[in-house]
């Protein structure tokens, strides 16, 4: 298949990253069925697999610079994108070529009638990924998970190395109990004899993450942490402890204290990995190297403007804290925003820290899942907030940027539905 005729297969398959559908199914029945077919590619390779709420798309950046570094090739594969599907799938931080992910896609579609299965969306492109590392040998996956874990497609394949970030408050419908339940569905990726490196440090949770069939389980603030991180220009430097011992001055160009925390929790997955201390120089120049775009990036300046896909609580309030923590500018701060249906936005707002602004431009993502922008409005209004809406993503943007001064601070937030269409208008206007 060439691209657009594998992006139309794609799209005649259920997807519930638009839809708002859970987690594919009860059972890993259909993925196995489909991977099987294929020759179990997930197996020809080791992986290191990545859950947790926030941060997952961070560490697997990260693990996969520092693999990278030490001289692996290295395939990664994570979900959402912002710009461009290609970002999902990668080898040594290029994404796949269009006419490499046309024919990945082309193998699975190839195997569908065989396999008896109509995957979806995720399924076809977790399959699609896997065959192309296993074709070009690639020597470990770092894999993200979807959604929760343990029955998301991407746990057909057994990490030797099971990330878990942390345990927030997204995907659930908040009653009683609900911490414990995402956090047992998350684990469901620990498989037996892997080393499990938990970022996690809630003590409720800790009997429940415990009881997994790992061989070793490293905990933050136990085996390894961030012990002290402090502002650098363009980032912040870390000290990072594992359990062979400590790095310093260690420095990592992404802002935001979370960020220290990611990097603590990446460092250990790649050192279980290698089951060896790595290199200090060698940690420090990986690191030097990570980019996350679309997590508090910076794409221009005068106005500065800040794109953060900041789509759940946690993810608001760390945004807010390194607007905080971080930018003391002369002007004032502008907000494009944009939610999904599922958020308060009035709870969002309130995490953002929203009323500081000198005014708020809402607007309404270009999803199925989408929260209208005159609700956004409302929420504003409420918390005295000086707000308006745009009929679009990039019209919000345009108008964001002509209110602000080149002393303001423009902040584009909220789903990656927003950040993403952002970031594109962003730089065709710079490049143009």
């Amino acid at each position: 298949m060439n691209l657009n005729t594998a992006l139309r297969y794609l799209d005649q398959h259920t997807n519930l990253e638009a839809t708002a559908g859970r987690a594919e199914g009860v059972s890993l029945d259909r993925m196995r069925q489909l991977v099987a077919v294929l020759g179990d590619p997930q197996a020809s390779y080791p992986v290191i697999h990545v859950t947790g709420t926030n941060g997952k798309g961070s560490v697997v950046r990260m693990v996969s610079e520092l693999l990278k570094a030490s001289g692996l090739s290295v395939g990664t594969y994570t979900s959402p994108h912002l710009e461009s599907i290609n970002e999902r799938i990668c080898w040594n931080g290029d994404p796949i070529s269009d006419e490499a992910l046309g024919e990945a896609i082309g193998a699975v579609a190839a195997v569908e009638e065989v396999a008896g299965v109509t995957p979806s969306y995720f399924e076809i492109l977790t399959a699609a990924a896997f065959t192309w590392f296993a074709d070009i040998a690639i020597d470990v996956a770092v894999v993200e998970v979807g959604m929760l874990g343990r029955y998301d497609a991407t746990n057909v394949a057994d990490g030797i190395v099971a990330v878990l970030t942390n345990v927030g408050h997204d995907h659930t419908d908040g009653k009683r109990g609900w911490r414990a339940a995402i956090a047992g569905e998350k684990v469901g990726i620990v498989k037996p004899g892997a080393t499990f490196v938990c970022g996690e440090v809630e003590p409720e949770l800790r009997e429940l993450l415990a009881a997994t069939d790992a061989d070793r389980t490293w905990w933050r603030g136990e085996d390894f942490d961030c012990e002290q991180q402090v502002l650098a220009l363009g980032g912040r430097s870390l000290d990072l402890r594992t359990p062979s011992g400590l790095v310093d001055e260690v420095f990592l160009p992404m802002h935001g204290a979370h960020q220290g925390d990611n990097a603590a929790v990446a460092m250990a997955a790649a050192e279980a990995f290698f089951d060896r201390r790595l290199d200090d120089d060698l940690v420090r120049e990986a690191f030097a190297e990570v980019t996350v775009p679309g997590r508090f990036e910076i794409v221009h300046r005068h106005p500065t403007v800040v794109l953060d896909a900041a789509h759940n609580l946690d993810g608001a309030r760390a945004c807010a804290d390194t607007l905080q923590e971080e930018f003391l500018l002369s002007g004032t701060i502008v907000f494009v925003v944009g939610f999904l249906e599922g958020r308060d936005p009035l709870e969002m707002l309130e995490a953002l820290n929203a009323s500081d602004a000198g005014v708020l431009v809402a607007c309404t993502p270009g999803s199925p899942r989408a929260m209208p922008a005159q609700k956004v409005v409302a929420a504003a209004d409420q918390l005295g907030i000086v707000a308006e809406s745009a009929p679009s993503v990039d019209d919000a943007v345009r108008r964001a940027m002509a209110l602000a001064g080149a002393d303001d601070l423009v902040v584009i937030t909220g789903s990656l539905y927003v950040v993403g269409p952002a970031r594109t208008v962003l730089r065709s206007e710079v490049d143009a």
